[in-house]
């Protein structure tokens, strides 16, 4: 896998030369592979101008995920760089691997450089082994890291002299083991500390690309490769950072945190972050509750908040999801690995005693509401218990939710005004609302004296007739100015509806399908949370109105970026 390091290294340079100093993995195997393969009989004479004129054969230095065929002393040679090319970006490419890394310069803690300014500067360079096909934003994370480590040698070697102590002794193995550079390595591994950091670096960005490590026993480094972190779930699918952050683009506060792991597990983990609003987050967490909320309980900032649930989401620890509630409707996700071996299937069992993920999650093999699983009769312990099924199965992106989305269709092929019509609202000295839309404005319709005087509007903005019995005529003018900027052929569609009738009614619908909410990109939740609206309201009114509104159900495409394959639409 193109994600993987080859190899850490680790070389130096000073006064006294380069050397590479520790390599890891370093037990390898070269590929010594025969050059010329055609050639069968071992009779035959080669012909000088043939090889010369011959394309040279491609090697390569990758054998078996680890870095192969250059010797310790190529690589010095190679990352040992001078001093311009320090403190920045370094990248090579030899054959199928790239080597990325960021060279720093150290000012040494010893008495020798105290007298002497020149002997006291040395080079450190970590380098990261690549695979050639890497991505960029692959090679600009490793890039990264080691610049991170440049940064916190270079503390260390200030503040006590670490990095001196640890060349000198790594430089001593190698001194007592002059021809056998693996026994070298092994007695650093086993003796230096910095050379035990690399091996854990290594096996760390390999495995769940989420590093913990403590340079010295005294600075905390905490690196996240994502590509790596968010593989677990993903089968094989790289994420990058520029998809996380678009993804978290799409955070509302009508959404909700699921965290991944146990609380108990990210409090430890947020000791490495040193973020005291992150544990207080953390102490008022529930997946039932949407951010907005989750902010207002843990007396913090919805904006901080959403930083906040950024960054568990980038280091893989949680996920973003809809509020666990009773109407919610969730599917069997097409991605859920459910087969028979399946680990998730013993992971239930031992979560959950006595049950079976199969039995359970069978019965979301089609579009279930919560609601309709939960039966008041039953033990509130049990009900409590479906919904931590619920949780464990969307923590494994075993389900997915679905949401409603409406479609304005008052013809048999949609909106008659197929562009997307941008409405301005201005309001008239008696509250009369004047429309208009992207086709000239039609002239404004004013209401007789019989009619204003049978009319009035609300203090929630809804005109009402003072007369229940006003006259046809006054009820048709004041649906006309309604559906003002609507085209003809859609207001007709739209009078045959028996609800426009009702004043309330028809001013909801004509205001939401005037904000863009029937186009099939908003659903139920988020008009109620943008126009705060009651379920039960939206719900009348799709039902009132089905003649010209279509209903389907989808994913969340916000939420969807988070999911098995959303990061990937």
């Amino acid at each position: 896998m193109e994600i993987n390091p080859l190899s850490v290294i680790l070389v130096k340079s000073d006064s006294k030369g380069d050397r590479l100093l520790f390599r890891y993995p370093f037990q390898v195997q070269e590929n010594r592979e025969i050059s010329n393969k055609s050639r069968k009989n071992p009779y035959t004479l080669t012909v000088v101008e043939e090889t010369l004129q011959s394309p040279a054969s491609y090697s390569s230095n990758i054998n078996k995920g680890v870095l192969s065929g250059l010797s310790d002393e190529v690589l010095s040679s190679l990352f040992a760089v001078k001093t311009d090319l320090c403190n920045k970006k370094f990248e090579l490419k030899v054959n199928d691997v790239r080597f990325v890394s960021h060279p720093t310069l150290l000012q040494l803690k010893t008495k020798q450089s105290e007298k002497d300014d020149d002997s006291g500067i040395m080079l450190i360079n970590i380098v990261f082994a690549l695979s050639a096909l890497a991505s960029h934003s692959v090679v600009g994370c490793y890039h990264d890291l080691s610049q991170r480590l440049g940064i916190i040698l270079r503390h260390e070697e200030k503040r006590c002299g670490y990095v001196s102590e640890q060349t000198q002794s790594m430089m001593a193995a190698h001194d007592d083991y002059t021809s056998n550079n693996s026994a070298a390595f092994q007695v650093i591994l086993d003796k230096c500390t910095l050379g035990d950091n690399i091996k854990k670096l290594y096996e760390d960005l390999c495995t769940t690309g989420l590093v913990h490590l403590k340079v010295n026993r005294w600075i905390t480094l905490s690196f996240c490769l994502p590509q790596k972190a968010h593989q677990w779930h993903l089968r094989g699918h790289i994420v990058e950072p520029d998809d996380i952050d678009r993804c978290l683009t799409a955070l509302r506060p009508y959404h909700s945190l699921l965290l991944l792991h146990p609380v108990e597990h990210l409090i430890d983990f947020t000791c490495l972050d040193s973020s005291p609003s992150l544990i207080k987050m953390l102490t008022q967490y529930s997946p039932m509750k949407n951010l907005q909320t989750l902010a207002a309980d843990s007396d913090l900032t919805l904006s901080h908040v959403f930083e906040l649930t950024a960054h568990l989401v980038y280091w893989a620890k949680a996920t973003v999801i809809f509020p666990v509630c009773a109407t919610n409707r969730y599917v069997i996700s097409p991605n859920a690995p459910l087969h028979q071996n399946s680990p998730l299937i013993e992971k239930f069992s031992k979560t959950f005693p006595g049950l079976h993920l199969i039995k359970t999650i069978h019965e979301f093999s089609v579009p279930t509401s919560l609601q309709s699983k939960l039966n008041p009769l039953c033990n509130s312990t049990l009900q409590s218990s479906l919904v931590q099924n619920i949780i464990w199965m969307l923590q494994h992106h075993l389900l997915l939710q679905l949401h409603t989305y409406i479609e304005y269709m008052p013809m048999e092929n949609g909106a008659s005004n197929l562009n997307t019509r941008q409405f301005e609202k201005a309001l008239s000295s008696h509250g009369t609302s004047v429309l208009s839309a992207s086709f000239p404005e039609p002239s404004r319709i004013e209401l007789s004296e019989s009619a204003t005087s049978s009319v009035f509007e609300g203090q929630d903005g809804v005109k009402h007739f003072e007369n229940y019995n006003a006259s046809n005529e006054e009820k048709q003018n004041y649906q006309e100015e309604l559906l003002l900027d609507f085209p003809d052929e859609e207001r007709s569609e739209i009078f045959k509806i028996p609800a426009t009738n009702t004043p309330e009614d028809l001013k909801l619908f004509a205001k939401l399908c005037r904000k863009g909410y029937f186009e099939g990109t908003h659903h139920l939740e988020e008009i109620m949370y943008l126009e705060n609206l009651r379920r039960s309201q939206l719900t009348q009114l799709l039902d009132k109105f089905r003649d010209v509104l279509v209903t389907y159900d989808s994913e969340d495409p916000a939420i969807a970026m988070f999911s098995c394959t959303g990061c990937l639409q």
